[in-house]
């Protein structure tokens, strides 16, 4: 399949699981790859990433919407699987799509829900996390490529919030045992001469 179709996939898929979740009344944004695609460059990503912002406790209505947009949950035992790791994988059987949803309701991750920037997919709204909040994303991942995604999306939007990511990494930093976020963060803004 040429990349047309295959973002044309992607695209239904968002807009499907956008109008779902809307409707529902269930928050999100959409992180990851597809919003990586968003800000940054064009990049082959096999899944979508989505964070919900809602608690594992009603896991059994987010069943019934992935029933509805037909998504197939991946763990045999759903309940237990989602309670400890946060996360519910699901593939879309005919495109071999596989979504993660990401149940997360600290108080970051609810902030930045509200601050998602809504995009028409297919004449559907669809809530991507705002620039800012992909590259917290990505630096908290840290991997290379993670690292060289965000090199990338501070290159093609030089007017990020700056001051709001460092705020969030230092906070970050205070709560984990990296310590090392907003140094990473600043590294990235150098090189990228920002």
């Amino acid at each position: 399949k040429d990349c047309k179709d295959t973002q044309f996939m992607f695209e239904e898929i968002l807009a499907k699981i956008g109008d779902s979740l809307s409707r529902n009344n269930i928050p999100y944004m959409i992180i990851g790859g597809q919003a990586v695609l968003l800000y940054g460059e064009p990049r082959l990503t096999r899944d979508i990433d989505i964070t919900l912002g809602v608690n594992t406790d009603r896991i059994n209505e987010f069943l019934a919407i992935l029933k509805e947009i037909s998504l197939k949950p991946l763990p045999e035992d759903i309940e237990s699987f989602v309670k400890q790791t946060m996360v519910l994988p699901a593939l879309d059987e005919t495109t071999g799509i596989r979504v993660d949803f990401i149940f997360s309701f600290t108080s970051y991750e609810t902030g930045a829900i509200k601050r998602a920037k809504k995009i028409k997919i297919l004449n559907q709204e669809v809530c991507f996390a705002s620039v800012e909040d992909v590259i917290i994303h990505k630096i908290f991942a840290s991997r290379p490529r993670d690292l060289e995604d965000v090199r990338t999306i501070i290159l093609k939007n030089p007017e990020i919030d700056v001051q709001y990511i460092r705020n969030w990494l230092k906070e970050f930093d205070v709560s984990s045992d990296k310590k090392d976020f907003l140094k990473t963060f600043e590294d990235i803004l150098k090189i990228a001469g920002h």
